[in-house]
């Protein structure tokens, strides 16, 4: 049923999930708190049911997040270290160019730092594409929880419709 709570909670759950690709929102966690919203605004045993099954989906998300790229760009050979630098120059990116300031930061810090590691240009841009494909999974991991959390929650609203 079309409710102005449902559209509301409709409305942050795309805001959060634009979030997720345009690093400017928690995105994911806008999603899981749009879900808990509707919970307490419907108040019922299906709304806390669809809470907890998205807080199980949130917390799954978020562990595979941590996890899985992590030990990818550890196989390949790319300093954790770097990563960390290469997040901060993405973000002070993010503000001196923004938006796009963030990938051009995050590629140039990443390459830049496993070039002086190296002394190799092709092997830093190996690094490099290692880097780029485990923020990709990453992003990509994220989006599928966000979208396992809306479509969990968009199925119980046509269910619980009046």
């Amino acid at each position: 049923m079309i409710t102005g709570s449902n559209v509301l909670v409709a409305v942050v759950m795309l805001v959060g999930t634009v979030g997720i690709v345009v690093p400017v929102l928690p995105g994911l966690f806008l999603v899981w708190a749009a879900t808990l919203l509707w919970a307490i605004e419907v108040h019922s045993t299906a709304g806390w049911v669809v809470f907890v099954i998205a807080t199980v989906l949130y917390a799954a998300g978020i562990v595979a997040q941590y996890l899985l790229p992590g030990r990818r760009m550890k196989r390949a050979g790319v300093d954790s270290r770097f990563v960390a630098v290469a997040l901060v120059v993405a973000v002070i990116g993010f503000f001196v160019i923004p938006v796009i300031g963030a990938p051009i930061g995050f590629v140039a810090a990443i390459f830049l730092l496993e070039l002086a590691k190296h002394h190799d240009r092709r092997a830093a841009w190996r690094a490099t594409v290692h880097a780029i494909k485990a923020v990709g999974l990453n992003i990509g991991l994220e989006l599928a929880t966000a979208f396992a959390i809306i479509t969990t929650w968009g199925v119980a609203v046509y269910l619980t419709r009046p």
